[in-house]
């Protein structure tokens, strides 16, 4: 099941975040070029998926995927001009937003596990309610 898989993928997520405690600039660089990547072809997957749903349903959830993507490429600019900073000052203010951006994204996600959620009881409702029509037009007299 979706729900599984997705459990699977948040266990991962939270096990490489609590092991790139400490590391690091170049290692943690390292793990975001990796995510980057992950991200990428996860992204691949949502789009092929999307092409073999409903043209509303697809045009929704590939706004969210773009918006998600444009993140990344908002993180990764941030990263980047990270590298170019040379005041402390700064350098702290910019972790402090870091932070409030990843607790923002894990905020985000438990939203979309609940639509999730919502979405995948709509669609068994919507199947279970096809069914029982089914079985009354094969009923009819």
């Amino acid at each position: 099941m979706q729900f599984e898989a997705l459990e699977k993928r948040t266990a991962e997520g939270l096990s490489a975040v609590k092991s790139a405690a400490g590391e690091s600039r170049d290692k943690l660089r390292s793990r975001i070029d990796q995510a980057q990547v992950d991200l990428d072809q996860a992204g691949k997957d949502v789009e092929q998926k999307a092409g073999d749903t409903a043209e509303q349903a697809q045009s929704k959830w590939a706004q969210m995927k773009a918006d998600a993507s444009a993140k990344m490429d908002d993180v990764k600019a941030k990263v980047e001009k990270r590298n170019e900073q040379r005041d402390a000052n700064l350098a702290a203010t910019d972790a402090d937003l870091a932070e409030a951006d990843a607790a923002d994204a894990i905020d985000y996600a438990a939203w979309t596990v609940e639509n999730a959620r919502l979405a995948a009881l709509d669609a068994m409702d919507a199947r279970a309610y096809a069914d029982e029509r089914a079985r009354a037009a094969a009923n009819a007299p």
